[in-house]
């Protein structure tokens, strides 16, 4: 079967019928801007509402007159045999509704977007496969191409024409990238949206902490863009990395940037949204969960028991230029409080000496936890007193956790038990 999808103009249309099904071919027309008139013997819908040119009658061979596209929505077969005779003398193009065999063209499904129409069909097989298919493509596309397409039109008009700056402009406006959380690595801890991205857009970018088995969910051919120190891969500046994301979006990819944690809670995600905002690119940000809240999780202590603590604070130890941070130390002072210290393994001893400087207490429980919800996951526990000796083997990606919480290790349930 071979069809062609065409733009009806100053074409006579015929619609024989007015029920339900009529309605639906009518209101096609109409939001198309086609004109087109209506014979019906019985009406039974609002298709009034559609069309002036309505006349209550049976259908007769006279009544064609010089129409050169009918629709057959009576489900009458009387009607449909005449019309079928009739089409034997007379150049019509036919549409017996619901009858793919006898149709000369089919409805499409429609997406519109101002003066851009994208049509969706299925040769008569399944108008709901259509339909769904044109849902989902609606779902991808942005509304901004309505306003670029009126725009080009005027344009057109004026007999401008720029066929590669509205390619540019199009593909602009079909990136996207999406900044997703991928937590501590377990991947049944991403959420539902996070698997669904990665496994729909068209480029992933990946740094060094992604953990093997979210980079197993990626479909094979996807295209990887590796940003970090794995496989072989240098590090790769902040700064290029944007660039590379934007360039990439610019040709109309859709783009996965994998963010170990949460994309906002001390990493540079937030960079790369404002990035992408001030270039005009779409951005999308996933959250994950951190790993300042997964791993005491995971390793029995709970940050905000009642009776142990009564506050939370996630601090970072690392600044950027390789900069130590040291301005929330006197926190450990505080009673009752839980601190999270993400990047602070490689700095324990300026911690341990500037807490002691300040008066901290030296049994102060402290707890060093390694690689969060994956299989190698282990815990040390002990106090400020022995932090540096805590820290000298643990494995990365690791964080620290101080206050009375940690006792609290030896009772709850961990991870893998």
């Amino acid at each position: 079967m071979k069809t062609l999808p065409i733009v009806l103009h100053n074409k006579k249309i015929l619609l024989i019928g007015a029920g339900k099904v009529a309605l639906q071919k009518a209101k096609v027309l109409h939001n198309n801007n086609i004109d087109f008139e209506v014979i019906a013997q019985d009406v039974t819908t609002n298709i009034e509402e559609f069309t002036s040119k309505l006349k209550y009658k049976t259908f007769q061979s006279s009544d064609l007159k010089d129409y050169e596209i009918v629709i057959d929505a009576t489900g009458n077969e009387d009607v449909t045999s005449l019309l079928l005779e009739l089409k034997k003398q007379r150049n019509i193009l036919l549409n017996v509704v619901d009858v793919p065999e006898l149709c000369d063209f089919y409805f499409a499904s429609l997406v519109q977007y101002g003066p851009l129409k994208i049509a969706v069909s299925s040769g008569g097989a399944s108008p709901t496969i259509t339909q769904v298919v044109r849902d989902k493509i609606k779902s991808m596309l942005p509304r901004e191409l309505e306003q670029l397409t009126e725009e080009k039109l005027q344009l057109r008009k004026q007999n401008i024409i720029e066929p590669q700056k509205t390619k540019q402009e199009t593909q602009q406006l079909l990136g996207k990238v999406y900044l997703v959380g991928c937590g501590t690595g377990d991947v049944e801890l991403l959420t539902l949206k996070a698997y669904r991205i990665i496994q729909s857009v068209d480029v992933v970018f990946i740094d060094h902490l992604i953990a093997d088995e979210i980079l197993e969910i990626i479909p094979k051919e996807t295209k990887r863009v590796f940003v970090g120190k794995q496989k072989g891969f240098h590090s790769v500046k902040q700064e290029e990395i944007n660039e590379l994301l934007l360039e990439h979006a610019k040709q109309g990819l859709s783009i996965a940037r994998l963010k170990s944690g949460d994309p906002y809670i001390f990493g540079r995600g937030s960079e790369e949204a404002i990035s992408m905002v001030e270039n005009g690119i779409k951005v999308e940000v996933i959250p994950g969960i951190s790993s300042a809240i997964a791993a005491p999780l995971l390793s029995g202590i709970a940050p905000t028991a009642r009776g142990y603590a009564t506050n939370l604070s996630i601090v970072s130890a690392h600044l950027a230029g390789n900069r130590v941070n040291l301005e929330w130390i006197p926190l450990l002072k505080y009673p009752n409080h839980t601190v999270v210290v993400l990047m602070g393994v490689s700095r324990a001893k300026e911690i341990k000496e500037c807490a002691i400087k300040i008066g901290t207490d030296i049994t102060k429980p402290v707890a060093v936890i390694s690689n969060a919800s994956r299989t190698n996951q282990s815990v040390n526990t002990g106090t400020l007193e022995n932090l540096e000796e805590l820290c000298t083997n643990a494995k990365r990606p690791a964080l620290i956790v101080f206050g009375d919480v940690v006792n609290l290790h030896s009772v709850l349930p961990k991870f893998g038990e």
